[in-house]
């Protein structure tokens, strides 16, 4: 991919993230999705692209609360506006392909952030209801019990997860084992910055 950068700095994307989302449903879920991004860019081997595959992240439901009908439509205006590079705009909708959008991701980044971010949300209901109410002690047999109950995180789309292994060349297990990794990486520093705003 080139080395390629966002074209605003994480500063500048968390104000943004916050002037179009309140709810901190949303503003937890921005955050997990900037950290698993961030630890996947290093882990594949993009490390000089960190920040690039987190900001995406970080923005990759910017329209979401205040658009719920134009979801990764009304993104491109308001990143375009913020001065986003076209790579990042390019990133954050294709995660809606063949649901609110046909932009097909394409770039190895771009798959990743389709595979996980339905996934993060499944694996997040999933700690919630563990004792500990964390990932750290997640094992893939936990989630994909809770996978297979239908009506569990009904939300998190089993067709977009699977979708976006099969995009990937993996299977499930190393779909989840990984992600549970992701959110491992950034759980901590998640829950300080969620302390602080709440």
């Amino acid at each position: 991919m080139g080395g390629l950068k966002p074209g605003l700095s994480r500063d500048r994307a968390w104000d943004l993230l916050r002037r179009y989302n309140r709810d901190p449903f949303h503003i937890r879920h921005a955050l997990t999705v900037e950290g698993v991004m961030r630890w996947y860019a290093g882990e594949l081997g993009y490390g000089g692209e960190e920040e690039f595959w987190a900001v995406t992240g970080l923005l990759h439901d910017i329209d979401f609360e205040q658009f719920p009908e134009q979801h990764c439509v009304k993104a491109v205006e308001l990143l375009r506006e913020a001065g986003a590079d076209e790579a990042l705009v390019h990133g954050v909708c294709s995660h809606g392909y063949a649901l609110t959008v046909d932009i097909k991701p394409e770039h190895e980044m771009e798959k990743v952030l389709y595979a996980a971010d339905e996934l993060t949300g499944l694996i997040w209901a999933a700690a919630l209801i563990r004792p500990s109410k964390s990932v750290m002690d997640m094992e893939i047999k936990s989630v994909k019990k809770k996978y297979k109950v239908e009506n569990f995180a009904a939300g998190c789309s089993r067709e977009v997860i699977e979708r976006g292994a099969a995009m990937l060349g993996w299977d499930l297990d190393k779909l989840i084992g990984q992600t549970i990794l992701a959110m491992r990486s950034c759980e901590t520093e998640v829950a300080a910055v969620m302390d602080k705003i709440s």
